[in-house]
């Protein structure tokens, strides 16, 4: 893999897998942008880099996905151009429907498909402009099918799969690529910081994400996809299985699910 010469923008890059990304990339002779909400949990990573000149903190809020236009303007500002953008910012959710409210659903949708949607389309004016560029967008294997305690992630998951295959389509004239990736279960605290019910955080890790891929083993598989302009990859454990069960066989995926349920 070589990304030698490109700038890469990458949100959610204070933590996990973002931060995974960005310890493996500042190896390489590339510039890089690195957003989350908090610059001071930003600069620690930054600081931690070789080459730190190479990288610029933007911090802003996938939330605030009305303000996306001057944020892409001042990520451009950075280094004059954007080769690739990760879209990994969002958050996960841990309750069942019954017990969510409508806001918790709402939070879910506005930050992980109404943030990154508008993230994208504030940044694909430039990637048409220079004939180039990449869409990399981290959903998950719950936006390929479901699990209790998840609806409202999965629907945001669902959601990104869509829009981002009618971009591929409407843009790939525009030598423009999208790859999608979806991560099984993946050793970061996603669990910890997802939303229950009341919308508050559940501050717990859960089994099944403890013993989940090392999260530098699952950045250097996601560079490979990315580098190779892979049109979807799935990255996890025997989890990995659930694509093709909904595929050929969705109610024995049904059977299974309701008798191997994980928090």
């Amino acid at each position: 893999m070589n990304f030698n010469n490109n700038v890469i923008w990458i949100t959610g890059a204070s933590s996990g897998i973002g931060k995974a990304l960005v310890a493996n990339l500042a190896q390489q002779n590339c510039q890089l942008i690195i957003s989350s909400r908090r610059l001071s949990d930003l600069e620690i990573v930054k600081d931690s880099c070789p080459n730190p000149e190479r990288i610029a903190c933007l911090a802003f809020d996938l939330a605030d996905y009305n303000n996306m236009l001057p944020i892409a303007e001042q990520a451009l500002s950075c280094f004059g151009k954007i080769d690739i953008l990760i879209n990994n910012g969002g958050i996960s959710q841990r309750s069942l429907i019954i017990e969510t409210d409508i806001a918790v659903d709402k939070k879910l949708m506005e930050i992980d498909y109404l943030g990154t949607v508008a993230l994208t389309k504030a940044l694909l004016p430039h990637f048409m402009n220079q004939k180039s560029g990449q869409f990399v967008t981290v959903t998950s294997l719950m936006g390929k099918f479901a699990s209790p305690y998840r609806s409202g992630y999965c629907g945001a998951k669902h959601a990104l799969h869509g829009f981002f295959d009618a971009l591929r389509l409407e843009h790939e004239k525009d030598g423009i690529s999208v790859t999608l990736i979806c991560p099984g279960f993946v050793n970061t605290d996603i669990a910890r910081n997802a939303l229950i019910g009341n919308g508050n955080k559940q501050n717990s890790q859960d089994e099944a994400t403890e013993k989940g891929i090392p999260v530098n083993v699952f950045a250097k598989r996601m560079l490979k996809a990315i580098y190779k302009k892979k049109f979807e990859v799935y990255i996890g454990k025997k989890e990995v299985l659930g694509i093709y069960l909904k595929r050929y066989f969705p109610k024995f995926l049904h059977w299974f699910t309701l008798r191997s349920v994980v928090r």
